[in-house]
């Protein structure tokens, strides 16, 4: 990876883009995208998106969505601790004893941690950690202490988490559940503008905002902008981690590629043109099965305005939802040729409806 990519990479990883609460990221995404689109768009709720080669009927969507997991403070006690309601899939089990940062209306940012009782004190029972008895503590002792901070209901609140690289091979942080979607993305568009690659359509490259509340940035971007086809791209689960089931959960791993998947919001035509796509190009991919839904963007495209054809291209990832995901630099590139590759090779107008 470039020393330029992979400092924006950090950059856009240890910034704090909340569900509902995108724009700083996004702004960070747009600037590093800038030099490689010809125009930008960003919607009422904070969609960004990068447009190559505008004006074309055919269009096609590259997307990956921006937000992450948080928590909202629900509830200020009159003794000065904050609890929390969530903000997206964010997990009560992993949150004592780690530390957050409160992000208040001024724009200021407060430090606080999860607090729970010490092992000696528990008598041996274990109590279960729900939202109802974790809590923030912020170093207030009343109610008033906390508001003069700038906290009120409503304030989000996110893991202090920063990104670094393990073992020179796996890069580690909180929300690379999806901005690495927006970093492959972005590559993809940085190597259609220096390589010269001239396409014939309109390329939409979209960031999309609230995927992690019911993909409804996606929805609303999907119906503004219409395209023939959308090629999403997310993380999925890397199955060998321990206490996982393959038998349910599928068989994908780290290291071993990016992850195509069969599912009925996948258009089978399209997803057929990747996988020809990947073999042609010796890209090593991965495999995996949905049932009722993918639970990602693709969704939002798939079944948008009168259907877009839509398929989705996974990152494999460790411990999503957590401050230690976990992905490996080979994947990262091979989603980022994968995704290049098959928009090299679309042509203006091409179908992928059945005949």
């Amino acid at each position: 990876m470039r020393e330029e990519s992979r400092a924006f990479l950090h950059r856009y990883l240890d910034n704090v883009s909340p569900t509902g609460f995108e724009y700083s990221g996004q702004k960070i995404w747009l600037d590093y995208l800038k030099p490689y689109i010809d125009e930008e768009i960003v919607d009422t709720y904070g969609t960004a998106v990068g447009v190559i080669n505008p004006g074309k009927e055919y269009k096609v969507v590259i997307e990956a969505h921006a937000d992450e997991i948080s928590w909202f403070v629900n509830y200020i006690s009159d003794d000065g601790y904050l609890y929390v309601i969530r903000n997206g899939g964010s997990d009560f089990q992993i949150a004592p004893s780690m530390r957050c940062l409160i992000h208040c209306e001024s724009g200021e940012i407060v430090k606080g941690v999860f607090g729970w009782p010490a092992i000696h004190v528990r008598q041996g029972k274990n109590p279960e950690v729900k939202q109802e008895n974790i809590c923030i503590d912020v170093g207030c002792n009343t109610k008033e202490e906390v508001e003069k901070l700038g906290i009120h209901v409503g304030s989000v609140a996110v893991f202090e988490a920063g990104s670094e690289w393990l073992n020179q091979k796996y890069l580690i942080g909180r929300a690379l559940d999806n901005r690495m979607g927006g970093f492959m993305i972005a590559e993809v568009a940085r190597h259609i503008k220096e390589n010269n690659i001239d396409l014939p359509f309109t390329l939409y490259v979209v960031n999309s905002v609230q995927e992690e509340i019911g993909l409804r940035g996606a929805e609303m971007i999907s119906r503004r902008l219409n395209p023939d086809v959308a090629i999403i791209t997310d993380v999925t689960h890397d199955t060998y981690s321990p206490m996982y089931n393959k038998k349910q959960q599928g068989d994908t791993k780290c290291g071993k590629g990016p992850v195509v998947t069969y599912g009925p919001a996948v258009q089978n035509n399209l997803l057929q043109y990747i996988i020809q796509t990947a073999k042609s190009n010796n890209i090593d991919f991965q495999r995996n099965a949905v049932s009722r839904s993918t639970g990602t963007d693709t969704d939002s495209f798939a079944y948008s305005t009168t259907g877009v054809a839509s398929a989705l291209i996974s990152l494999p990832l460790k411990y999503m939802h957590t401050t230690v995901e976990m992905v490996h630099e080979d994947d990262i590139e091979g989603c980022i040729q994968l995704m290049l590759a098959a928009v090299k090779g679309l042509e203006s107008g091409q179908s992928f409806q059945y005949t």
